[in-house]
């Protein structure tokens, strides 16, 4: 589905005038632009950085870290803003320092996504610029590097620090902003792990492994320690493996964070997987995503294994389920969340 704030980005990055750093996220899986060297590229998605990656373009998987860039070695810019204010907060800041005295930030977004807040904070902080309404609801903004005051840098809750977030009975959970759901327990992978035993009942042995799908910052790994097997966590975004690992070498666990998109490089089957899949790309529902953990936990379960879903009541995981497992059950539900039992049937 094409982004309308990003196509009027997209003539930038078809003909850039000078060394450009793109600023690409979840928003921009599909698009396909011709490299340059003028062009780089930095996302925090490992799928978008490896499809930039195989089309020859310079990409940067990170944490959205400019570290690699000196000062004011770019010319412009040009960034599709996200959904959490903290990231875009972060990547303003990094721009005004990456940019060149005179270099071009260059924003779009939706009105409803806060594109004119944005503008208006980071116009204090670059001196000069101008945003105005292209189609629909999309605004576009341009900004100039006429100040090198750091005064007005905008608050990005302190972005790159990995913190204390939350607390069970269990363990103490840290991680950070970028991270989905970074600075709470979610409810719905607390009600899987409340439900564990009741997952692993149907189970003729023990489970020799576990793959965590979709790890985020390692709640439900951490909370699969109790059965002393080896855990594989896996996320595509940069912060979350960040946060994991911080988290896995607080614990004395036998658990591993892996950088892939669904599982997709990990060769192993195991016999649990635990997923709290998510349904949102960016700003969009993406009814495919569920479909994309479906398959990644069929092509990584073993065949007397299960895969223990979580998943807001809406979505119908046990119907799609169906294309991928011969058994699918509703094992609990609470009002706000279903828990769903997957296995091959053998």
């Amino acid at each position: 589905m094409s982004d309308p704030a990003f196509e009027r980005l997209r003539p930038y990055l078809e003909q850039p005038q000078g060394q450009t750093l793109w600023v690409a996220d979840e928003n921009l899986l599909t698009t396909r632009i011709n490299p340059s060297p003028l062009l780089k590229a930095i996302t925090n998605r490992y799928d978008l950085a490896e499809n930039l990656k195989r089309q020859d373009w310079s990409a940067l998987y990170s944490d959205y870290d400019f570290s690699v860039h000196t000062d004011a070695s770019f010319d412009r810019v040009i960034y599709r803003i996200s959904k959490e204010k903290p990231v875009v907060h972060h990547l303003i800041n990094q721009a005004f320092r990456a940019l060149k005295p005179g270099g071009q930030l260059l924003l779009a977004g939706a009105k409803t996504e806060g594109i004119k807040t944005y503008f208006s904070k980071a116009k204090a902080l670059f001196g000069e610029g101008d945003c105005s309404k292209t189609a629909g609801d999309i605004w576009f903004a341009q900004l100039t590097k006429t100040s090198t005051d750091m005064s007005a840098l905008l608050d990005d809750q302190n972005y790159t620090r990995i913190r204390a977030v939350a607390a069970d009975e269990q363990f103490e959970y840290f991680s950070k902003p970028g991270v989905f759901g970074w600075d709470k327990i979610d409810k719905g992978s607390a009600y899987l792990i409340e439900h564990l035993d009741q997952f692993l009942m149907t189970l003729i042995e023990p489970p020799r492994s576990a793959l965590d799908l979709g790890c985020g910052y390692g709640y439900l790994s951490l909370n699969l320690s109790h059965l002393d097997i080896p855990v594989t966590a896996t996320d595509n975004n940069a912060a979350a493996i960040k946060a994991c690992e911080y988290n896995f070498n607080r614990y004395p666990i036998d658990a591993q964070a892996v950088a892939d998109n669904c599982a997709e490089q990990i060769a192993k089957k195991f016999d649990l997987i635990v997923c709290n899949p998510p349904f949102h790309a960016g700003f969009s529902v993406d009814g495919d995503l569920t479909d994309r953990f479906l398959k990644a936990a069929h092509d990584h379960l073993e065949s007397r294994g299960i895969a223990c879903f979580v998943t807001n009541l809406h979505i119908p995981l046990e119907r799609k389920a169906a294309r991928w497992f011969k058994q699918a059950e509703v094992i609990a539900a609470n009002g706000h969340f279903k828990l769903i039992r997957l296995s091959h049937g053998n």
